[in-house]
């Protein structure tokens, strides 16, 4: 940085030289000397300026520094001009060589802005500590645009002030960036990410978290956040997630979900970092028993059901506990409840099965998932082999610490408030880290954070549910189009994907709150899933064809049509159930009188029930095939390409079976 300022200082250094001599050369009878000679002297301050610039280098902000030295070096070649055409003596060459009165004046104004210029360069890029917090005014060269001076100096105090000068400054640029799009472009484009960045990692508290929201603010478009991302924010961010006090987390989170939403391809550089693991890591502490087993886990090591099966076949592993393992599930398929991840065995149970199993070496000791340390020190008096295990216990409750930040003790003792925004910035941040990107889905699910967002959904505070209920849209979203992870994630004797369905269902049954279309949206994302058996799932989105608010019949009749489509291979028996459930007359109102938004869905999902199920009386008395034939001739719906195909070929099959009228059957 200093070697770079230096050479820029280097020709206005010299042509302020030049302008020097070449003003003394001025002939003493020269009609311009008393001029050349004013301007010889404020060309000596400006240079004198400018050898100090130089020998500050080290400590100058390059951006205005570029731009403020730039200005000074055209107005000193423009002086060096002048002072030339001063230098003739004698009549003769006053004669031939004109020279306005007002350009002299002109050019000592030029220079005493340089002068302004190069001073407030100066004062601005000194440590904090030589400033004694002196107002340091507008260069000229802002005169045209003042908030550029003090995006300016802002961005100095953070590469030069100490914390608390870091901390104020970070705090002015959010106002900025909040207040204007056009302000948070000047800060990326004059050099402020880097040290913002910086102020995350190394700041005090107050600071990081400014600093995090201000990179937030700032990523609102792609090109921005690829800015960010090559200047190492997926790193720094995952750093602070692992290490950070938590309310700079809950910060750090949040601009996470922002830099996801305004650019995801920033979503594969963030999984790289780690920080899916971190969020879900969050998102699980003291949401479910046994947090840390729901930590994404490297390839290399083994999930706990893997452990279990593994102490199946060690000499030292306690079989009855793992008798009871293996026959739990089946009796909480029964339940209506949500299943806890650890069925119901009780806690020294399912430790005894994995301490033994991690005595005898068959976790690896790196990155592997320990117990809670309460229960590891329980189960180590319990532990014939006492030594060896508690050497165990110290090393996992270590690498516990390391995985999420501070200590299980520190985090338990953060107030409520900040753990519930902790939960609720990184639901955020996982639903827009998932829109779209199976690996990601797949991490997440994976980790079993769908349990998470179950327990969330029912037990959180309006914004935790809102941002689970979103991160499970997006996730069901990409798994209606991912089989793979559609049959690893939402199996139908998985429990958390049975916990996820109950909870959907129940915010669909409840049909109040702002989480009934993203639970809708699941419902449909997931059609797929469900066997024919599944008949709880149809009923609550047929009532909801009878709403009063448009947008909420529409998303019921999408939903319902994903269960009814011909690419669904149960689209006959969900069809039959759509029917029995009194969907038909409830879709030939919609439309005919529905709203324009949802007289398209409900008339798809019409076509499809016709085209699979075309001799079914409650479509006859329904006069169905009315409705179908009325459609035909309007405009709008025929021309829309969901029906284009889809309208006469169910208009066609209906009429096969359906006498004139549609008062009965041939």
């Amino acid at each position: 940085m200093a070697d770079i300022v230096k050479q820029i200082l280097a020709k206005p250094i010299q042509l302020a030289d030049q302008v020097t001599k070449a003003a003394d050369d001025v002939h003493a009878l020269s009609s311009f000397k008393q001029e050349c000679i004013d301007l010889k002297s404020k060309t000596e301050k400006l240079a004198a300026l400018l050898r100090q610039a130089a020998r500050a280098s080290s400590d100058l902000y390059e951006r205005p520094t570029r731009r403020i030295i730039d200005d000074t070096e055209q107005v000193l070649e423009k002086a060096l001009a002048l002072v030339a055409k001063s230098r003739g003596n004698g009549l003769m060459k006053r004669v031939f060589t004109i020279i306005p009165a007002a350009a002299f004046k002109k050019m000592n104004a030029l220079l005493e802005n340089s002068i302004g210029d190069v001073s407030w360069l100066l004062r601005v890029s000194a440590p904090s500590n030589d400033r004694d917090d002196e107002y340091l005014g507008l260069p000229p060269i802002a005169a045209n645009e003042p908030i550029l001076c003090l995006i300016w100096e802002q961005i100095a105090k953070l590469y030069t002030g100490g914390l608390e000068d870091r901390t104020d400054a970070a705090v002015s640029l959010v106002s900025l960036a909040r207040d204007n799009d056009r302000y948070g472009k000047l800060i990326i484009e004059e050099g402020g990410v880097g040290p913002l960045l910086k102020l995350v990692k190394d700041g005090k508290m107050e600071g990081q978290e400014a600093a995090a929201r201000a990179i937030g603010l700032l990523g609102r478009d792609p090109e921005s956040v690829e800015h960010m991302v090559n200047a190492g924010v997926c790193l720094i961010f995952g750093k602070v997630l692992k290490e950070g006090p938590m309310k700079v987390q809950v910060m750090v989170a949040w601009a996470v979900s922002e830099l996801a939403a305004n650019h995801p391809k920033c979503q594969d550089p963030f999984a790289q970092s780690n920080i899916i693991r971190l969020l879900v890591g969050h998102l699980a502490f003291e949401t479910v028993q046994e947090h840390s087993k729901y930590a994404i886990t490297s390839n290399k090591n083994l999930s706990i059901h893997s452990v279990v099966m593994a102490s199946n076949q060690h000499p030292n592993s306690n079989t009855n506990n793992n008798n009871s393992t293996t026959n739990k599930p089946n009796e909480e398929d029964k339940q209506g409840q949500i299943p806890h991840p650890m069925g119901n065995q009780t806690p020294n149970q399912m430790h005894n099965v994995v301490t033994s199993t991690m005595a005898n070496n068959i976790l690896p000791k790196s990155n592997s998932k320990p117990p809670q340390p309460q229960q590891q020190q329980q189960q180590v008096q319990n532990n014939g082999n006492a030594k060896q295990i508690h050497q165990h216990s110290q090393n996992h409750q270590h690498n516990m610490s390391s995985l999420y930040g501070n200590s299980i003790k520190g985090r338990e003792s953060e107030d409520l408030a900040t753990k519930t925004e902790m939960k609720a910035m990184s639901a955020r941040a996982l639903w827009h880290l998932a829109a779209g990107n199976s690996q990601i889905c797949k991490s997440i699910t994976e980790s079993r954070a769908l349990l998470c967002f179950a327990v969330l959904l029912e037990k959180g505070t309006d914004d935790v549910q809102y941002n689970s209920a979103m991160a499970l849209m997006e996730i069901t979203a990409v798994a209606e189009q991912d089989a793979d992870l559609r049959r690893s994630a939402f199996k139908p004797n998985s429990h958390a994907a049975k916990a996820v369905v109950d909870q959907l269902l129940k915010v669909i049954e409840k049909a109040d709150s702002d989480l009934l279309i993203p639970c809708m949206k699941s419902v449909g994302h997931l059609a797929r899933t469900f066997k024919a058996t599944e008949t709880r799932i149809i009923g609550p989105l047929v009532r909801l064809l009878d709403e009063r608010e448009g947008e909420v019949s529409r998303e019921a009749a999408i939903a319902l049509t994903k269960f009814a489509c011909t690419e669904n291979y149960l689209h006959l028996d969900h069809s039959k159930a759509i029917i029995s459930a009194g969907g038909a007359k409830h879709l030939v109102q919609l439309v005919y009188f529905g709203e324009q938004i949802v007289q398209i869905s409900a008339l798809v999902l019409l076509a499809y029930i016709a085209l699979h199920v075309p001799d079914n009386e409650a479509l006859a008395h329904a006069e169905v095939l009315t409705v179908l034939e009325w459609a035909s001739k309007q405009a709008v719906m025929i021309q829309d390409p969901s029906l284009e195909a889809l309208l006469p070929e169910a208009k066609g099959r209906l009429e096969l079976y359906q006498s004139r009228g549609s008062r009965g059957f041939h």
